[in-house]
């Protein structure tokens, strides 16, 4: 999304009409003096409209012709994304849910607007699905429902020595981290947007881990606590 300064820009008719303009002349100096306007605006300082991308299922991606014969997509609406799990490397393809949390304005989260470094909730169930199958074990399992489990007989999956020699080797000292477990619990995952969606027409990102997802779990209760 192209943010710009607004100008009366003069049009064929003779008439004023509004343009969006990057440029620096209307700003004052450092030291706070006026900038004498010594030249028109150009046509590679002009900026457009913002996407405003929402997160919806009627998706919609434009293109828009630029300097140089060059193309942006425009992403109007938006509902899938690929996301990356860092400490596991891997990425999935996944549904993107809510947005929850945007440092810059609480609008854009009120207008469900996907923007970079928005903090939204994706599915969870594709990266729940790869660790079954990456390292044999369910994530994000429930106390009743682990202790349900283990109190009836499980029912394994035939599979060769091999295999079964492969997965204990993988689950050697591995473990998930508490407050990602309990978000697999809820099928959701907080997640951050890494991506432009307004300039290349995706939603990509990476899931919040760590010390990133406590600061922003504790900027979501404090919310959460003020209404």
């Amino acid at each position: 999304c192209a943010y710009g300064s607004l100008g009366f820009a003069q049009g064929r008719s003779g008439g004023a009409t509004m343009g969006i303009s990057r440029d620096s002349l209307h700003k004052r100096r450092l030291t706070g003096g006026k900038q004498n306007k010594w030249r028109k605006k150009r046509k590679y300082e002009m900026g457009r409209q913002a996407a405003n991308t929402k997160l919806s299922s009627n998706v919609s991606v434009r293109r828009v012709r630029v300097r140089g014969g060059n193309f942006k997509f425009r992403a109007l609406r938006l509902d899938t994304g690929n996301f990356s799990w860092g400490s596991e490397a891997v990425t999935r393809k996944t549904r993107l849910l809510d947005v929850v949390y945007n440092s810059s304005n609480n609008e854009l989260v009120r207008t469900q607007t996907l923007v970079k470094n928005a903090i939204i909730q994706v599915d969870a169930n594709p990266f729940k699905q790869y660790y079954q199958q990456h390292y044999g074990a369910e994530v994000g399992i429930k106390k009743r429902q682990a202790a349900a489990k283990t109190g009836e007989e499980k029912e394994e999956t035939p599979a060769s020595n091999h295999v079964k020699r492969k997965l204990q080797e993988r689950n050697k000292g591995h473990s998930v981290d508490q407050a990602l477990d309990e978000q697999f619990a809820t099928g959701r995952l907080y997640a951050c947007i890494s991506s432009r969606p307004g300039q290349c027409g995706r939603c990509d990102g990476y899931i919040l881990e760590g010390d990133e997802l406590a600061f922003y779990l504790k900027k979501l209760s404090r919310k959460k606590s003020k209404q």
